[in-house]
């Protein structure tokens, strides 16, 4: 399986990108320049990097150069007659579109290193992020002069200290640095678009073109333990994601997660996390609850 090199189209005119998505969201997928996504309409399940959670609207991330990513949208926004019910709004720049330096220069400094970050994902949250939503529904309806000093305004939010999740794992980050046909990217490809149905060792080995004993150690060495246990740590991380929202109950959840019966689910879960999955639920909704 290849990351998908997806490009917007951009006007020669402008120096960067402003997009109100009304397609369907792209697939798997990276390309060279910084992005900014910000779902309008839309709900189901994001992936960036080896990251995998839920989103809703009003979801705002920062993504850097070639890192892959994902919006999944639930059936409910594709209706029958192939309409889209979803809809998103993209910023994307290359580093250069301002000049060689412009983001090295030292009053710069406090940006650049938020860029860095985002090579990683970078969700943004709290006021930052109800700041950086207005001006992106502004941005739609603005020239190309009045977008690019209202793109200036976002980086001075950015530069300002900001609350934001980090996404993907340093060490998804470090294997997606090296060539994209190297065997490992391409197994840790499969298992994070098909993590919900059963992954078979047999394609892992077809995919990667290597026995049983060189994919074993060749992946325990890359992410410090064997396939099974990362697919399970995949599968009960997406878990705890479900759980934390509203909508699912354990047994759906088990379901969405790949698991085939309840009590695998709940034997894993508590492998994994320490406690049963009823518990972890009891816990985090009684912990909401204690704030009203």
């Amino acid at each position: 399986m290849k990351v998908s090199n997806i490009r917007l189209p951009q006007d020669p005119n402008n120096s960067f990108i402003v997009l109100k998505e009304t397609n369907p969201f792209s697939k798997w997928h990276h390309h060279p320049e910084y992005e900014l996504v910000l779902i309008v309409k839309g709900r189901g399940r994001r992936m960036v990097g080896d990251h995998v959670d839920r989103f809703e609207e009003n979801d705002l991330v920062l993504i850097g150069p070639y890192t892959p990513h994902v919006w999944m949208c639930d059936p409910e926004y594709f209706e029958e007659n192939g309409h889209f019910a979803g809809e998103g709004i993209v910023v994307q720049f290359v580093r250069d579109f301002l000049g060689p330096r412009f983001f090295e220069v030292p009053e710069n400094n406090p940006l650049d290193k938020i860029l860095e970050i985002s090579s990683r994902g970078l969700q943004i949250l709290g006021d930052s992020k109800q700041k950086i939503i207005k001006t992106m529904h502004e941005m739609v309806l603005m020239d190309s002069t009045s977008r690019l000093y209202a793109l200036f305004s976002i980086f001075r939010i950015l530069m300002s200290p900001i609350n934001y999740n980090i996404l993907a794992s340093t060490v998804f980050m470090k294997q997606i640095k090296q060539d994209e046909h190297n065997p490992m990217q391409k197994a840790l490809q499969y298992i994070m678009m098909n993590f919900q149905k059963q992954i078979y060792l047999e394609d892992l080995l077809e995919i990667t073109n290597m026995s049983y004993s060189s994919f074993y150690a060749a992946f325990k060495n890359t992410y410090r333990m064997t396939f099974k246990e990362y697919l399970l740590n995949i599968r009960v991380g997406y878990a705890c994601k479900l759980l934390t929202g509203p909508g699912h109950n354990i047994s759906e959840t088990a379901y969405l997660c790949g698991f085939e019966n309840i009590s695998n689910f709940n034997r894993q879960f508590k492998h994994i996390k320490g406690i049963t999955p009823s518990e972890f639920y009891k816990k985090v909704h009684q912990k909401n609850n204690d704030y009203y």
